[in-house]
């Protein structure tokens, strides 16, 4: 019951936190962290412990499943160079980086162990960058590239961190066998992701109750983490497939009475779990900071303070060179990609290293250490380390860049909005083509109200027509397909990202279940179906 308790206060103080954080306009994990913080000094806090592989499935899988189901697969490809150097280089360099940094600090420190605190500190968590970067609007070109990242490098971090925390515990790792082994996990998990994507929307056709779909969604996003850890693949790799396969089958086959629930189930609990995890790791410093002496305490301020500053200047040195390079190659060969490409800008390069928050996947990595009767190598000291990152990042970078922002003038040329308004035309005109040559009462009055829902210019009201209710159900069911199947085909012909799909996604299913009494939708940020 004192835990019930507990868990009920600190969410509740969790929700005004958020609320806070929205009239501040400040990313709400940054004060989260700040609670994290405060709870170390509270007395007769409860100190749950949990398992580590219950730690990465319980905070790692549906974030990352709800990030990877909105990502932009034309994106992706449009910005697959810099995102890949971000995600094997940066996370590299910093992994180095931190190790070294730490070794030197405290050298009874295995090198496995030190490597794993570069592994837990090094990926980036977007979450918090992109909530201020989509309210300040900068170039869509940068947040595309942030949250490219953010899908992927938990994934290379998690497998250094995988090999590093086995060789602490006594495993052996050859570079020449395991190398290959590594890459034969990542293809393995690419493709048990997709497969399970496509396996997982044949099944989910014959669900039609939106909270038995809710419940699978969940069931499935576990399951797919749990087994594919259990066969030795990568939970991270697999999950990020499954998500992005099932965003591409689930449009077109899930009934929107079932997506728009989910969208405010999975926000819940994306921010629920975020909570959970500054409160978490918060519950366990205190008794740890309290049985250290004076001289550990100053110790463990000292290391930590020193990675946290490691963490951020490898990221400004690798991200800053990448820039150099980047801007003297559009120079000497031209840009590459789309010309419709924001061209790599100091400005540019500024924001996304500044960018570096850590966040959730740092937590659980470093909560998922072992414990109990053999503990990992200086595991209290690598939980000090990690919430000092993710708290000094948060708080430093969070709470300082859109004042960055401001400073540097990065103007968004709104890619996103030309293409929601090149799918609104395209739906009217779908739409109306399927009404072409009718003049029922039912024709008129559907004709109407897809002007209201698709067209800027305000529609003629409908009501008071006299129309036939059978004959306007029917056409208007074959409005909403045909409107469906055209965006759909609009995103996989590369004409709108999946963020103007998304938004305009929303519009369709309120317009389906509501009616014409449409307010213009706002991107729930949570998958719609997973």
């Amino acid at each position: 019951m004192l835990t019930l308790q507990w868990t009920l206060i600190l969410l509740v103080a969790a929700v005004a936190l958020s609320a806070i954080a929205r009239r501040l306009r400040v990313p709400y994990p940054s004060l989260l962290a700040l609670m994290g913080a405060a709870l170390v000094f509270v007395p007769g806090a409860p100190h749950p412990v949990l398992s580590p592989e219950l730690a990465l499935a319980l905070f790692v899988a549906p974030v990352l499943l709800d990030a990877a189901y909105d990502a932009s697969v034309r994106d992706l490809r449009d910005n697959w160079f810099p995102i890949t150097c971000l995600v094997l280089a940066a996370v590299g360099v910093t992994t180095v980086a931190v190790a070294v940094a730490v070794k030197w600090l405290v050298p009874d420190l295995p090198w496995a162990a030190a490597v794993a605190v570069g592994a837990i500190t090094a990926p980036p968590d977007a979450a918090a960058a992109t909530a201020v970067l989509k309210e300040s609007r900068p170039p869509h070109r940068i947040v595309q590239i942030l949250e490219g990242e953010s899908l992927f490098n938990d994934a290379s971090a998690l497998l250094v961190y995988r090999v590093a925390v086995s060789m602490a515990m006594g495993s052996s790792f050859s570079p020449l066998t395991g190398t290959p082994l590594l890459l034969g996990v990542v293809a393995g998990s690419v493709a048990a992701g997709a497969a399970l994507g496509w396996l997982y929307t044949r099944l989910l056709e014959h669900v039609d109750d939106a909270p038995s779909a809710i419940v699978m969604q969940f069931a499935g996003t576990f399951g797919v983490w749990i087994a594919s850890e259990h066969v030795g693949l990568s939970g991270i790799l697999t999950v990020v497939a499954y998500a992005i396969t099932i965003a591409r089958r689930s449009p077109a086959t899930t009934p929107a009475r079932i997506r728009l629930p989910s969208y405010s189930v999975w926000a819940t609990v994306v921010f629920v779990l975020n909570a959970l995890a500054f409160v978490l790791i918060g519950l366990q410093l205190g008794p740890i900071l309290s049985a250290l002496g004076p001289g550990d305490r100053r110790q463990y301020a000292i290391v930590a303070l020193a990675v946290l500053g490691v963490v951020i200047a490898s990221r400004f040195a690798w991200v800053m060179s990448y820039n150099a390079v980047a801007r003297w190659y559009v120079r000497r060969f031209g840009r590459l990609g789309r010309p419709s490409l924001m061209p790599p800008t100091v400005a540019g390069g500024l924001i996304i290293s500044w960018c570096g928050m850590r966040g959730i996947v740092s937590l659980a990595s470093a909560l998922a250490l072992p414990g109990g009767e053999h503990p990992f190598p200086g595991r209290d000291l690598i939980l000090v380390i990690a919430f000092t990152v993710v708290l000094g990042t948060l708080v430093l970078q969070g709470l300082t860049l859109r004042p960055l922002l401001r400073w540097l003038d990065l103007r968004d040329d709104e890619p996103v909005a030309r293409e929601v308004a090149l799918a609104h035309e395209r739906l009217l005109a779908k739409a109306l083509a399927v009404i072409d040559g009718r003049r029922s009462g039912a024709a008129t009055a559907l004709r109407y109200e897809m002007e209201a829902v698709w067209s800027s210019a305000a529609g003629t009201a409908s009501r008071g027509i006299d129309l036939d209710p059978g004959e306007y159900a029917h056409l208007r069911q074959r409005i909403m397909r045909a409107a469906r199947e055209e965006l759909v085909q609009l995103r996989d012909r590369g004409e709108i990202g999946d963020d103007a799909f998304h938004a305009v996604e929303v519009k369709v299913d309120r317009a389906e279940i509501y009616g014409d009494t449409v307010d213009e939708p706002k991107p729930a940020g949570a998958a719609a179906e997973r």
